[in-house]
């Protein structure tokens, strides 16, 4: 695949022993794109991954014929297309009992949205809402869209680069569209200082979980902004706090790693940024209303690990 230096099945070398496999799209050369499209036939087995993972990169999926089910971190969605999904840098996803999965697969890095900044939020807006079930004009004006950034993907013209994203900018609109009608809310663009600052620390809660912990003066200082006007822009653009938003970071990543990994209560406690497992059963407790051991309990869907590879530690 053009744009692609290893395959959507290459895991990252930095994955460790025990944790969830992480998966990186990466480009060979400087004039290629971080992108990618295709049927599920095309960008290859991983597409249909029936054991939890991550990706470094988005992905949507137009699902267009198949049975079975697809679990993005601890919700579930029966297969009756057609559908459009979307997952989420570090998200955990996989299929389970998928049979005759059929559709186009879009594949990009958050880098890749540099003519448009604001998709970031919408895809941030969509996070909300992942699974969307298409009417007969919605799932016709997808597939459109759909078989036009496949022709240009696979012609690779002039330019080509530029079109993509601009066809991706509208699928990005038109979905945020259908995220919105389904949450009952009318979207509206973000704009002003407020919005591009919110969004950046919307980036960092994001990782927040797996790189451990960040507080919010950490996260204002890599912003470049006092935290007093983080909590500010946070709290007009997002209607919450930045304290809030990174404990549910943290406690988001702590339950995708009880749900989905072997690894014991304290090594959970120590990737999300904990040093005493004590306190993270308190933290853990108080968020979610169960003990990590009871919540393992009622939502382990744990399968055998599965070796990150040659050459992983």
């Amino acid at each position: 695949m053009r744009g692609t230096a290893a395959s959507p099945d290459t895991p990252c070398a930095g994955s460790r022993r025990g944790a969830l496999p992480v998966h990186r799209l990466e480009v060979r050369l400087p004039d290629d794109v971080p992108f990618a499209v295709g049927s599920f036939d095309s960008i290859g087995p991983m597409s249909r991954a029936a054991f939890p993972h991550r990706h470094t990169f988005y992905e949507f999926v137009h699902v267009t014929r198949g049975t079975g089910t697809h679990v993005v971190d601890l919700a579930r969605w029966e297969l009756r297309p057609p559908h459009l999904g979307l997952i989420l840098p570090g998200q955990v996803h996989h299929w389970e009992n998928a049979r005759d999965l059929d559709g186009t697969v879009v594949l990009f890095t958050p880098e890749f949205l540099l003519d448009h900044p604001g998709d970031r939020e919408l895809l941030r807006r969509l996070g909300d809402h992942p699974w969307l079930r298409l009417d007969p004009a919605e799932h016709a004006r997808t597939a459109r869209l759909m078989a036009e950034l496949a022709e240009e993907y696979g012609q690779g013209d002039a330019g080509f680069a530029t079109v993509l994203r601009s066809l991706l900018h509208v699928l990005l609109v038109r979905t945020a569209r259908l995220g919105d009608r389904t949450a009952g809310r009318r979207g509206r663009p973000p704009g002003g200082r407020h919005a591009a600052v919110a969004e950046e620390f919307a980036r960092l809660a994001a990782r927040t979980g797996a790189d451990g912990a960040r507080s919010v003066r950490e996260c204002a200082e890599l912003i470049g902004v006092t935290p007093g006007y983080l909590t500010e822009a946070v709290r007009a653009a997002l209607g919450r706090t930045p304290a809030g938003l990174l404990r549910e970071a943290r406690t988001q990543e702590a339950q995708r790693l009880l749900a989905r990994t072997d690894l014991s209560v304290r090594q959970v406690a120590a990737r999300t940024g904990f040093g005493d497992p004590a306190y993270f059963c308190r933290f853990f407790r108080r968020e979610t209303g169960m003990s990590p051991g009871d919540f393992r309990k009622h939502h382990d869907r744990r399968v055998p690990s599965i070796e990150a590879g040659p050459g992983a530690p």
